[in-house]
């Protein structure tokens, strides 16, 4: 009987969550609603980890991962593996991968802790902390984990929502590096 009340909990939220986002199926991944549209900037970020401050500009010409997260989502913590090896493999091709660290709980917005986090996690690519939510708001994101790709031209053309669906990404990565 739990079992039963446990699927229906789980069709309601997915129901929810595909009538409150047009484009996504429960969390997998979709085309971005705005697909094609200019990816907005990174105006907001409170402070910057492993990097000065970056601008969607000054990324023109590469292809761009753009990955919400915050540190104390288990999600969030199950796909950095992932976007860890995606930077790895595919940086010297022209990939750059920019975490930006949105949080979810008061306490995630200590600076100093964040900190602590990125270097324990070993996370190397450039982190925007953006506690005021004005980046995650610009791209319209509502959840965590969720990786927006932005090709060479400034135009945000993926998204995914959640863990899994690694290799449709990796695919779409190499697509827009030219190595599909």
């Amino acid at each position: 009987m739990k079992i039963l009340r446990l699927l229906a909990v789980v069709a309601a939220f997915s129901a929810a969550l595909v009538a409150a986002w047009p484009g996504v199926s429960g969390i997998a991944s979709a085309e971005t609603p705005a697909a094609n549209s200019t990816a907005p900037g990174f105006d907001g970020a409170t402070r910057w980890f492993n990097s000065p401050p970056l601008s969607m500009q000054s990324l023109r010409g590469k292809v761009v991962l753009i990955e919400f997260w915050t540190r104390e989502c288990i999600n969030c913590v199950h796909v950095l593996p992932h976007t860890k090896a995606l930077y790895d493999r595919y940086a010297a091709d022209g990939l750059v991968v920019v975490g930006v660290h949105t949080p979810e709980y008061d306490e995630e917005r200590d600076a100093s802790a964040l900190k602590d986090a990125i270097g324990a996690l070993d996370i190397k690519y450039p982190v925007a902390m953006d506690n005021d939510y004005r980046i995650w708001n610009a791209y319209g994101n509502r959840f965590w984990p969720a990786i927006y790709l932005i090709d060479r031209e400034g135009h945000v053309v993926y998204r995914h929502v959640g863990e899994g669906d690694y290799d449709r990404t990796e695919a779409r990565i190499r697509q827009l590096l030219g190595k599909a």
